[in-house]
């Protein structure tokens, strides 16, 4: 199972998420929706690294 909805709460996060996803969104709100997304799965904090160094590729900050 990708995502991990062990409350209500998970689950109307989920369905909300892709009832938006439905929609012609802007990409910014499409990577907000997704990163919400991410949180429900089971390794949330993979997606919050890859965004991360993404700001950081962006900014040309170095990682280390």
């Amino acid at each position: 199972m990708k995502y991990v909805l062990k409350t209500k709460r998970d689950l109307e996060i989920l369905n909300l998420c892709n009832k938006l996803l439905k929609f012609n969104l802007s990409k910014k709100d499409k990577d907000l929706v997704f990163l919400i997304k991410t949180q429900l799965e089971k390794d949330w904090r993979k997606h919050l690294i890859i965004n991360l160094k993404k700001l950081l590729k962006k900014y040309k900050i170095k990682a280390n």
